[in-house]
């Protein structure tokens, strides 16, 4: 029985599944959404959430920290430098799973994991858009006769 065992150890061993979760890891900061089964993103929102929240804190020590997850200084850097600002206000939830279908080869279960703040499509935009409406004809262009053009007739012939 599988009680109280709160690891999903995704059928690899222990060195294996952390060199697996910190790639992915890396792979997420950078380009800020990936896509892999179910039972990986599960994993790596456990893995991935504490470190941001770490990274609120803009310490030495906890850059050090962080950098013994992730082995890779310019994830590093684009979450203290980028990630830590957008998610400043946030009290945790930094992470969304999106499930895709299923995987052609063995049916596994597909999603995307991506930021919050990052997907343009589920923010609330606040800008409001010009609305257009149909006008009327101003009403001096309607009241004023329009004005007659000169005949030629009436104009004075050049001899």
């Amino acid at each position: 029985m599988r009680h109280q065992k709160s690891i999903n150890h995704l059928g690899r061993t222990a060195a294996h599944r952390k060199a697996m979760l910190s790639n992915m890891a890396c792979s997420l900061i950078k380009h800020k959404r990936i896509e892999t089964t179910l039972a990986k993103a599960k994993e790596l929102r456990k893995f991935v959430e504490p470190l941001v929240t770490k990274c609120k804190s803009d310490t030495t020590h906890s850059r050090r920290v962080v950098f013994s997850y992730l082995h890779d200084k310019y994830a590093v850097t684009e979450l203290y430098r980028e990630i830590a600002q957008k998610v400043a206000d946030r009290p945790g939830g930094y992470t969304r799973i999106l499930k895709t279908g299923f995987r052609q080869g063995d049916n596994a279960e597909m999603c995307m994991i991506e930021f919050v703040d990052y997907n343009e499509t589920y923010t609330v935009h606040t800008e409001k858009k010009a609305s257009k409406t149909r006008r009327s004809r101003s009403k001096k262009a309607a009241t004023a006769p329009a004005e007659e053009p000169v005949a030629a007739a009436e104009t004075p012939a050049a001899e």
